[in-house]
């Protein structure tokens, strides 16, 4: 039996771009994803929460 698991995005909370994409279970993982990354165009580490990807 397969994983049931979503591509989503991580977009950046201050300058908007999509920088990063994972994969997540929603069944095990309901709540939001939120992480600190790197963001190319600010060239600083902010906050990236998640989104959908169309698919």
């Amino acid at each position: 039996m397969a994983a049931v698991r979503i591509k989503i995005g991580l977009k950046c909370e201050e300058c908007g771009d999509i920088n990063y994409t994972t994969w997540k279970n929603p069944k095990t993982h309901s709540e939001k994803f939120q992480v600190k990354k790197y963001s190319p165009r600010l060239k600083k580490h902010t906050i990236h929460k998640e989104v959908k990807l169309k698919s």
